[in-house]
């Protein structure tokens, strides 16, 4: 009988295994801890599943824009894999797969950020053992991930502080920071499906990576072996002398105080709060972290809320939706329910490692309406421009330096209300990492060596003087800021922010969408739409390769009957942002339209997708726009971005089939 390697062998010749997953299969197989790999792959290999084995290992996972992000279970799981399973169902091992969030990654991923660390802190000049903080949400693996994570940091030599229990993505941030930490690791997926996981890496900032970190440090994994298909002993396998383990902390509600105790720095107006009793919220955490520090903090602040019960428990299988993405409506539908039945004013949901947050709001006619990502941050980012000005912590001559960040494909209303007010709005890529970069130049601009340890009226006063006071932060992606004792995006705060300003409605007699309204009157009609095409596996990473190549060598010249009057290439321009920073490179594109409307087409960073983003807007002609004008902007927009999508359906289709 042949031997594995054999059988892998003729199934490439055969064009059933591609080239590149047969080699690092070949990998695999002859790594120290290749048993387990060698029974998964075999029964693969035995069911024919080679489309399974292809999709596992045609690469190996790579840092995007939220790290490391894939497949955790398998579309096929093997008897090996399932093993005992959990109370829960879940198979008692992660897929097999360089492909795959499994041993193997987080190993490898570990041990390369810890060289890349202490190398780093070798050429500061910084004595002593590096620290890193870890933590994670409440998905499948997570909790032994993030111990995996802590054990591997540990013995090359790291202290390891790790959270007693699942904590949002935002609290890892303010943790990297609050404890001076040198890196910071969250095991999560975000609100991908149930069957992802991930691993997000934050620097001493309390940022995501960026350059020229995120190449160091890749460049650091990729000299990493091994095979890591079960957790191994065998932590560190390069040639450098293994320094003393360093110590495991675990932590937990010091952490959670203090990082609350700054989450209520957010609320701008407290006697508004107390004087809104009868605004009733509805919240959901989906099954994630969010009900960790949301219900404390609404509690504190004396919020009458109520908690959807059926989604307030920890449960990586999400079983009460779809998928546990705040965007989706699906996702609120439990929440919207409870809010029908005790007639509240809003649904406020979080993802499951709480950085994101959607609402649906009661409107005049009774109905619960969803609010999109670029809604909801105009929202919070018009509010606390206009409440800083009515606080006068902002005026007319220190308003140039008040900063709104936000990506480039996310609505241009937020730049309309800055440029209203007198403010800078900065656009960025989108990836939150880039927000935190922002705020780590403004940090050093500051001048301040103990920033950290003032409070957030200290550090606004310095801020306001010697560099940018970050009013808001956003992307059209339901993720929000407001404050950079976090350096990432906040569902925490996002839900503070967001039940102050349906306080402030309230206490005018405003419905959230009439409050809406008026924003859109004052600075003119934006409407955004969002579309994605999924193309999963090795065959659709090709597919989404080549669209991307298509867009960039081959430009339409118009779309509908409107000429492409601009084209922005984001790989291959240089393009600098209003603080007169270039951006780096990115595969997107931008479309401008002879009729104004734009087209944004990039390849997701976190899943396997193209994303479109759609833009039109109707400008106020004398200062403001009617009521009357804005209906009929929103009817002739909404039809203009549906025509469109129909379009670029149809051009997309026939790239493809080129």
């Amino acid at each position: 009988m042949p031997s594995l390697l054999e059988q892998m062998d003729r199934a490439r010749s055969d064009g059933k295994l591609r080239a590149d997953a047969a080699e690092n299969i070949r990998r695999m197989l002859s790594g120290e801890e290749s048993d387990f790999a060698a029974r998964v792959i075999g029964e693969l290999s035995r069911a024919g599943e080679w489309e399974e084995l292809n999709d596992r290992f045609y690469k190996t996972l790579a840092f995007g824009t939220g790290g490391l992000r894939g497949r955790t279970i398998g579309k096929i799981v093997t008897p090996s894999e399932f093993g005992t399973p959990t109370a829960l169902g879940r198979p008692e091992f992660p897929c097999v797969g360089t492909n795959a969030m499994n041993y193997f990654n987080v190993g490898r991923a570990t041990r390369g950020l810890v060289i890349y660390i202490q190398k780093w802190r070798t050429r500061q000049g910084i004595e002593g053992r590096a620290r890193i903080v870890i933590a994670h949400d409440t998905r499948h693996f997570s909790q032994e991930f993030a111990r995996l994570a802590a054990e591997t940091a540990s013995a090359n030599g790291c202290d390891a502080v790790v959270f007693e229990g699942p904590r949002s993505t935002p609290e890892l941030s303010f943790a990297v920071r609050y404890l001076n930490a040198d890196a910071g690791i969250v095991i999560t997926a975000s609100h991908n499906p149930p069957h992802d996981n991930g691993y997000k890496v934050y620097f001493s900032d309390g940022a995501q990576v960026v350059e020229p970190h995120a190449s160091g440090i890749i460049a650091e994994v990729n000299k990493v072996g091994g095979t890591g298909s079960v957790p191994s002993q065998n932590v560190r396998d390069d040639t450098a002398v293994v320094p003393p383990a360093g110590e495991m902390t675990i932590v937990g509600q010091e952490i959670d105080r203090a990082y609350m105790e700054r989450l209520e720095t957010l609320i701008l107006n407290r006697r508004l709060m107390e004087r809104t009793r009868d605004l009733k919220i509805v919240y959901t955490p989906i099954h994630g972290t969010g009900g960790v520090i949301v219900k404390p903090m609404l509690r504190k602040i004396g919020l009458n809320f109520s908690v959807v019960l059926e989604q307030d428990q920890l449960d990586g299988r999400f079983p009460t939706v779809k998928s546990p993405n705040p965007e989706n409506a699906e996702a609120l539908n439990l929440g919207i329910s409870l809010a029908q039945k005790q007639n509240a004013d809003l649904v406020i949901a979080t993802d499951p490692d709480c950085d994101r947050m959607g609402v649906a709001v009661r409107t005049l006619s009774g109905e619960m309406k969803l609010l999109s990502g670029n809604q909801i941050g105009s929202l919070l980012a018009w509010y606390r421009a206009k409440t800083f000005f009515d606080l006068g912590i902002l005026n007319k001559e220190n308003a140039s330096r008040g900063v709104i960040i936000k990506t480039f494909v996310t609505s241009d209303l937020q730049k309309a209300i800055a440029e209203k007010f007198g403010l800078r709005c900065v656009d960025t890529l989108t990836g939150f990492k880039y927000n935190g970069a922002k705020l780590k130049k403004y940090e050093e601009l500051a001048e301040a060596q103990n920033y950290r340890e003032l409070s957030e009226e200290e550090t606004r006063r310095l801020r306001l003087e010697k560099s940018s006071f970050y009013i808001f932060g956003g992307e059209e992606s339901y993720g929000y800021s407001a404050a950079d004792f976090v350096r990432d995006k906040d569902g925490n705060a996002a839900v503070i922010m967001f039940c102050e300003v349906a306080a402030y409605a309230k206490s005018r007699g405003l419905t959230l969408d009439d409050l809406l309204d008026q924003v859109f009157c004052e600075f003119g009609y934006f409407e955004e739409r969002n579309h994605s095409v999924y193309f999963e596996g090795a065959d659709g990473a090709e597919k989404i390769r080549r669209l991307l190549i298509s867009y960039d060598e081959n430009p339409p010249r118009q779309m509908l009957d409107s000429a492409v009057t601009r084209v922005q290439n984001f790989e291959k321009d240089t393009i600098r942002d209003s603080d007169g920073d270039e951006i780096p490179k990115e595969k997107m594109l931008i479309f401008e339209l002879a009729d104004k409307t734009r087209t944004a087409v990039r390849g997701s960073g976190t899943e396997p997708k193209i994303k479109y983003y759609l833009f039109g807007a109707r400008l106020p002609a004398n200062g403001k726009l009617s009521r009357e004008e804005l209906a009929r902007a929103k009817t002739e927009i909404g039809n203009r971005l549906d025509a469109l999508w129909i379009w670029l359906e149809r051009d997309a289709d026939q790239r493809l089939a080129k």
